[in-house]
């Protein structure tokens, strides 16, 4: 078996679609109205599902976080610790919900972490000094 991309479950979708594609840069490969939205970044698939919508196709009702979760993270990486600092401060005043504002690791890594909309983690680092 070959990954090829990764998705989450959404209850707005027009908003997560708006977050992941205006606010970082992933391009989108349906239209933001329907079930389900195939968007990728730097050649990665994601899946964006409407959570009613899976659960109508499976017959089936799912339990989902609310808030901000730790389930899992997207992790994004950037060319050095100055863009750690760039997109963090970008993505912030685009809307993104800080939770932790650039730092550099203990392991030489300058990471943050933002939440989407939907509390979803995601992670922006790099392990390359200005």
């Amino acid at each position: 078996m070959k990954l090829e991309g990764f998705g989450f479950f959404v209850d707005n979708m027009a908003t997560m679609v708006r977050f992941y594609r205006d606010v970082l840069g992933f391009e989108i490969k349906e239209d933001e109205n329907t079930t389900n939205v195939f968007l990728e970044k730097d050649g990665t698939l994601f899946l964006l599902f409407r959570k009613s919508d899976f659960e109508k196709m499976t017959s089936q009702k799912f339990a989902y976080c609310k808030g901000v979760n730790g389930h899992f993270e997207i992790a994004l990486g950037v060319a050095n610790y100055a863009e750690v600092d760039k997109a963090y401060a970008k993505v912030t005043a685009a809307g993104a919900k800080g939770v932790m504002p650039p730092t550099t690791e203990p392991w030489g890594q300058r990471t943050c972490y933002i939440a989407d909309p939907e509390g979803n983690l995601v992670e922006i680092g790099s392990f390359v000094k200005d």
